[in-house]
């Protein structure tokens, strides 16, 4: 949870790197919130006919900012530039390839994004 946490409070940190725990473990939560305000909406019948209600939806406006910044620093990281997010365009394929990109190891030491968050502690 602390993972979580740490990216809400830098959630307009565009800069810097991210580690791959920080990254997986907010993808983790936002998981397992979205599901539980999914199973709320409809419990509650606020679903509508897609299936979205507004509990998920509000949840899904608030976080666009931290993931966006979480990926970015991700990619940073991998020692390479934010517009890669881009490839997520791609359908498919572009995924596949940013899954693979957040998955790998960050770049040992300092580069040109930052200190290495695993020295850092």
């Amino acid at each position: 949870m602390n993972w979580y946490i740490k990216v809400l409070k830098n959630y307009v940190g565009f800069s810097g790197r991210a580690r791959r725990a920080e990254f997986w473990y907010f993808a983790l939560f936002n998981l397992i919130f979205a599901i539980i305000l999914t199973v709320l909406d409809r419990v509650l019948g606020l679903a509508g006919a897609n299936g979205l209600g507004p509990l998920y939806v509000i949840y899904l406006l608030a976080i666009v900012l931290p993931s966006l910044a979480v990926e970015f620093r991700r990619l940073h990281d991998t020692d390479r530039t934010a517009w890669w997010i881009l490839i997520s365009l791609v359908p498919i394929v572009g995924i596949i390839v940013l899954i693979v990109f957040f998955c790998q190891k960050g770049t040992a030491g300092d580069n040109k994004y930052g200190p290495d968050p695993l020295a850092a502690g």
